[in-house]
């Protein structure tokens, strides 16, 4: 693959914005918190970013003045409430670039989206011998449904290989697509590493043998531009709690064609339009996959996070932490007992590492304890931390508050442990 298929996957990293960090951080009055003492620094963002004003507002003045069951009242606050959550869709539309409001289905979050895929999709569609590829740096998320679904069907799960970079092996990938591929599960950005990978590339290749192709944007949406018309996915998915929303809130996007012929992935109201005990028949997207009263509150949320994205300018927080990446790589390559995981060309928002001789989860500790908090383990990576033959990583992640200033305060934190643990 060339670079500069490469550079145009990349290009919504390019930004000319200037971002007011202090003016960014007095949205978060979390950052203000003390811990054991010390001046909070939030490095895990990767797991789950902390929540701006604008947010928590939204959800408070739902509760305030908004709140009854939607869609099925006569009555004003049950419209208000109707209004606010249908308004959080088209939100959702704008952000994914989707073409039709209809293509939004609400869900808890990337993990259940996948699931949802698996099950409605793949369970219909899928014959024995089929085919379902897997890049090998995926999250588990987007590893075990496949594979429940696969004992199920008789279809096999294929892994796509990585380097020791990180990057999709893209000749290798080539090599795997074939006419028994039926799905390419694969992550936009990964979780355990940052790379950011070309998903239009091998969105292009999957449709070439007939293939529908799932995106993991949990880890992209935090950081990158999305646009499901110029990727040409058929599914992506995506958690609002790590792009500043709520928890238990996030969307999967289908393409209309796709999921108006998926059957319910679960049953119950709202999804329904008519039952008997000889039958039920089922409503249109989105509704036929929303079954039950809907996460209205935090769908609200999601979509003030959304805006305040915006406002804030995808491309300048890009830019931002772009900067910061480049900076803490900077600064480890000038430390010889750190090694560094996930060095691709393309990256976003993470930074893994190991100290020799102290375990991570030792460092970890050892962080918290000066007020930097960040992830270590094997982030539900597994097969990632076999590639390297390694138990576990330190990760670092980053979000639009954070600041130079403390990727220093995570590296004198480095200098404690070393003095612990005299190496």
């Amino acid at each position: 693959m060339s670079e500069t298929a490469r550079k145009e996957n990349f290009n919504q990293y390019a930004g000319n914005g200037i971002l007011d960090v202090d003016a960014i951080r007095a949205q978060f009055p979390i950052l203000q918190e003390k811990v054991h003492g010390n001046d909070l620094v939030y490095l895990d963002n990767g797991a789950s970013s902390q929540k701006p004003l604008a947010v928590t507002e939204a959800l408070s003045r739902y509760y305030a003045s908004q709140h009854a069951n939607v869609h099925r009242g006569v009555h004003e606050l049950s419209d208000r409430a109707t209004e606010a959550y249908e308004n959080a869709r088209k939100i959702a539309q704008k952000f994914v670039n989707a073409r039709h409001a209809e293509e939004i289905i609400f869900v808890r979050g990337t993990t259940e989206g996948l699931n949802l895929v698996a099950e409605s999709y793949g369970r219909d569609k899928l014959q024995p011998g089929d085919e379902i590829l897997v890049s090998e740096m995926e999250h588990h998320s987007n590893i075990v449904p496949w594979q429940l679904i696969a004992e199920r069907t008789g279809s096999v799960v294929k892994m796509i290989p990585m380097d020791d970079a990180g990057e999709i092996l893209f000749d290798e990938y080539q090599q795997l697509v074939s006419e028994k591929t039926r799905i390419v599960a694969v992550t936009y950005v990964a979780n355990s590493l940052g790379t950011v990978n070309p998903i239009r590339e091998m969105t292009s290749l999957a449709h070439e043998v007939g293939a529908v192709t799932v995106i993991d944007a949990a880890q992209a949406a935090p950081h990158v531009a999305l646009d499901v018309a110029r990727l040409d996915c058929d599914f992506l998915a995506l958690s609002g709690h790590k792009m500043y929303g709520p928890t238990g809130i996030g969307i999967l996007y289908g393409k209309r064609e796709l999921l108006s012929k998926m059957p319910p992935y679960q049953g119950g109201g709202e999804m329904i339009r008519q039952v008997t005990f000889e039958g039920s028949t089922y409503a249109d997207i989105p509704h036929r996959f929303e079954a039950g009263t809907p996460n209205i509150a935090d769908a609200v949320g999601f979509g003030a996070a959304c805006e305040f994205m915006w406002e804030t300018g995808i491309d300048t927080i890009a830019r931002h932490e772009q900067s910061l990446l480049d900076y803490i790589h900077e600064r480890a390559n000038q430390m010889d007992d750190v090694r560094m995981y996930g060095t691709a060309k393309l990256k976003a928002g993470v930074f893994a590492f190991t100290l020799n001789g102290i375990h991570a989860h030792d460092i970890g500790t050892i962080l918290d304890r000066q007020g930097v908090a960040i992830r270590v383990g094997h982030h539900c990576a597994m097969p990632v931390m076999r590639h390297f033959n390694i138990a576990a990583t330190a990760r670092a992640s980053f979000a639009v508050y954070n600041t130079h200033a403390e990727i220093d305060r995570m590296f004198d934190a480095l200098d404690d442990a070393r003095e612990l643990f005299g190496v």
